[in-house]
């Protein structure tokens, strides 16, 4: 970690002026190295050398699907590497690895991040909204990690207003600094001191600030969030495999990793768009030794804002998962969180509905399961699908469902649409 801190202090220290230099011999350099020191890269690109940068194909997670040790740069096995798996979100999970540095680095950026909202690894003390392991020995080690990582875990595969009730009880009793964790559940939490009419500073006046992070977080979430904690709000995106890739700074902007990883946006036809365009996010590890992470998909889209720099490129928009589209029969594809943010923005108003998942069945049909303390009234069912037809188009069945608590993944996650259909 001090070898670490000590390459990231430099990386900060490189000018504006000299940045983009900085980046384009990054990208370089770990490229030549995979195609010098890792046969399943070298196989994948198809040549042992490089000439243009657009050139270089690019990956998928499906390119992962073999083993680990098939995939390994040389000198590293997996006793020498950081070893881990991403949550299969995007439906395509799989083992991967990075170099001991490189994962350190990884750490050295998030402290560093944190620190722009006066959070300090080694004292402030963590609420953590996140899911845990149900097995024994895979629950005790996380317990074991909380402790030494000054973090205090609430499970969230219960969110009852009896369990949120003793969430409230321990905030009133620690002195939390701030808060970190999966935006849904968070917001249940949230939800929860509004219908109570509690402020949680007025509780717990050590908090700082507030971290969300794994699902998207609206904007009328983040006004919730902001009131009923009385803290800021901070939008973290990252990936597993790779690093963190965007962090709210103190201004609000959604601030790109632009030290440890190198960000693009593809159309389809792999091309790089300009700044303000919508398209695929591919990431390049510019660190990882053990593994390649070059040009990679990962699955997500969005836009990078106009004043970006190579030093401070700046997220306008996450638009979602590339999987998460809704295929009309009218052949028009729209984003599936559109369903969610139409239904939403509907069925919250009065805070009967705690949360809801919308599920595509077939190509016109949508069932929208919900938890909520009275069932939905027929005025606005109907007003959630004029809404849709207004937004999206007529001609779409929807079935929709109460339930006692929505399911989750084995993490704790909560998908806000899935569609059902190839």
């Amino acid at each position: 970690m001090k070898e670490a801190s000590v390459e990231l202090e430099k990386i900060l220290a490189v000018s504006e002026i000299e940045y983009e230099n900085y980046v384009n011999q990054k990208k370089a350099a770990i490229v030549e190295y995979h195609l010098k020191h890792n046969k399943s890269y070298q196989d994948f690109v198809g040549k042992s050398s490089f000439d243009n940068w657009n050139e270089l194909p690019i990956m998928t997670k499906k390119e992962f699907q073999k083993p680990l040790s098939e995939r390994l740069s040389e000198g590293y096995t997996p006793s020498t590497v950081y070893v881990n798996k991403t949550s299969g979100s995007s439906g395509d999970p799989f083992i991967f690895a990075k170099d001991k540095f490189c994962h350190a680095l990884t750490w050295s950026n998030i402290i560093y991040r944190f620190g722009w909202f006066g959070i300090d690894f080694n004292s402030s003390l963590q609420a953590r909204f996140y899911g845990i392991p149900l097995d024994f020995i895979g629950n005790k080690k996380e317990r074991i990690k909380d402790l030494l990582s000054h973090r205090y875990r609430f499970t969230i595969f219960d969110l009852s207003d009896v369990v949120l009730e003793k969430v409230l009880t321990k905030f009133q009793n620690k002195k939390f600094d701030y808060i970190n964790g999966y935006t849904s559940s968070i917001v249940l939490f949230a939800k929860f001191l509004q219908k109570k009419n509690i402020v949680l500073t007025s509780v717990c006046p050590t908090l700082k600030c507030c971290i969300v992070t794994s699902e998207m977080l609206f904007d009328d979430d983040k006004i919730l969030l902001e009131k009923q904690f009385g803290v800021p709000v901070v939008n973290e995106y990252g990936a597993s495999e790779l690093d963190l890739i965007a962090f709210q700074n103190p201004e609000g902007e959604w601030q790109v990793n632009s030290e440890t990883i190198f960000v693009e946006i593809l159309d389809e036809e792999n091309n790089v768009l300009p700044n303000g365009k919508e398209g695929r996010i591919v990431i390049t590890s510019l660190y990882n030794k053990a593994h390649p992470f070059i040009r990679y998909d990962i699955g997500d889209v969005g836009i990078l804002d106009e004043k970006s720099t190579s030093k401070k490129p700046i997220l306008k928009k996450l638009i979602g998962r590339t999987n998460d589209i809704a295929v009309l029969p009218s052949g028009k594809k729209s984003p599936g969180l559109t369903f969610y943010y139409v239904t939403k923005s509907i069925i919250e108003d009065d805070g009967n509905v705690k949360e809801f998942v919308i599920k595509q069945t077939k190509i016109d049909t949508f069932d929208i399961e919900y938890v909520s303390e009275l069932e939905l009234t027929e005025a606005q069912i109907q007003q959630i699908e004029k809404a849709i037809t207004t937004y999206l188009e007529s001609g779409l069945t929807f079935s929709f469902n109460r339930k006692e608590k929505l399911e989750r993944s084995k993490s704790g996650k909560l998908k806000q649409f899935v569609s059902l259909i190839k």
